[in-house]
């Protein structure tokens, strides 16, 4: 009997070799890894947007003197937080790190990457490198010069509603976000895809619509969009550590639509960036116009009815009749920004809620809520 057993296990061992054998080189890596997880970066290659002038975060006179009530740690706990730090008045009032993480580990924002990619197109627009959001994406990439592409804006891009056909499917170990994750090479994807439904009529979240942002970002500057955010973004706000931008290749493309890796105290200057409408110790780093655009609803359908809860590559949460635009990634990494209170909120970590209130998964609204709390 053991040994029978301990053939079919050979057997099954065989099997799943040649199978993996045959598998594109992406799915080889999707197998390898099963699930995406916050230090990736270790497995990619990477490019360095470097800090160069830290301006380390003071620390408020009340800092870490309140605890949040056990409901809240016990959900943090729950969804394997990492960080959960509180920037008030510019100041860090609250901050926590678990699992092992501190104050210098870098982590995933996965999606959150798209609200920086956002601040980058801002940036460009002020610097004259792209004309306005209204500008067609041909104007910079070939692939977008026939056909119905031709009809797409970066505006399009921006709130979600290219009209791009694009498979938005994480667990499929075949899907096209999986290439985009695991794959070597962004460009051929961009370059291939086709359009399955006109521009700007409905939205319609699919990752790929950052990841062209991205290359118009690229040939408007002529430089990677790491050493864009190098220059224009990290070392205007102080970044304190390097983050790194995790790419399809040695030397190749960033992974725009996730994947920039920084610590909790970097990410939340993002936040605290947007909260001061794009100004940074008196300099206008993104244009305050844009800001206020890209962190209110855009006012696109889906199935006939308005979407209030995305900009430009940032969401809105409606909260006790606040808005709050937030940066959200898929395993929980979250920068919100707290107009009302003068603060950022910045959580990281390794899951999130599986369930969904208006849009939102339902973690977002008890980390708000315990923000709150402790700046009672």
């Amino acid at each position: 009997m053991l040994k029978k057993i301990g053939g079919y296990s050979i057997l099954v061992v065989i099997l799943l070799g040649i199978i993996y054998f045959f598998l594109p080189n992406y799915a080889q890596k999707a197998f390898l890894h099963l699930t995406a997880d916050i230090d990736d970066y270790e497995i990619f290659e990477n490019r360095t947007i470097a800090a160069s002038n830290p301006q380390p975060w003071e620390r408020s006179s009340q800092y870490n003197q309140y605890e949040m009530g056990q409901t809240f740690k016990d959900e943090l706990q729950a969804y394997e937080t990492t960080a959960f730090l509180v920037v008030k008045d510019t100041a860090l009032f609250y901050e926590k790190y678990y699992l092992g993480y501190d104050e210098n580990e870098i982590s995933n924002s996965f999606s959150a990457a798209k609200s920086i990619v956002s601040l980058l197109i801002g940036i460009a627009i002020e610097e004259g490198k792209i004309e306005s959001v209204f500008q067609p994406v041909s104007d910079f990439l070939e692939s977008f010069q026939e056909g119905e592409k031709s009809k797409i804006i970066i505006k399009n891009l921006l709130t979600m509603s290219s009209g791009i056909e694009w498979n938005e499917a994480y667990m499929s170990p075949f899907s096209k976000a999986t290439d985009a994750y695991y794959g070597n090479d962004l460009k051929k994807l961009v370059a291939e895809l086709e359009v399955s439904e006109d521009p700007a009529q409905e939205f319609a979240y699919k990752s790929i619509n950052t990841q062209i942002l991205a290359e118009v970002l690229q040939a408007a500057t002529g430089q990677s969009i790491s050493d864009y955010a190098t220059n224009r973004l990290w070392r205007k706000i102080g970044a304190e550590n390097d983050a790194l931008w995790s790419l399809d290749k040695a030397g190749g493309m960033e992974k725009a639509f996730c994947c920039f890796n920084s610590t909790a105290r970097d990410f939340a200057r993002i936040g605290q960036l947007v909260l001061n409408k794009g100004k940074w110790d008196g300099e206008q780093v993104v244009p305050a116009e844009y800001i206020e655009m890209a962190t209110m609803p855009a006012r696109l359908i889906r199935s006939g009815e308005l979407i209030p809860h995305y900009g430009y590559q940032w969401w809105i949460l409606n909260y006790n009749g606040k808005q709050i635009p937030y940066a959200r990634g898929i395993l929980g990494q979250y920068i919100f920004v707290l107009r009302d209170k003068n603060a950022v909120v910045v959580r990281l970590g390794k899951s999130r809620s599986k369930l969904y209130t208006d849009e939102h998964p339902n973690d977002v609204y008890t980390y708000v809520e315990a923000a709150y709390e402790l700046l009672k």
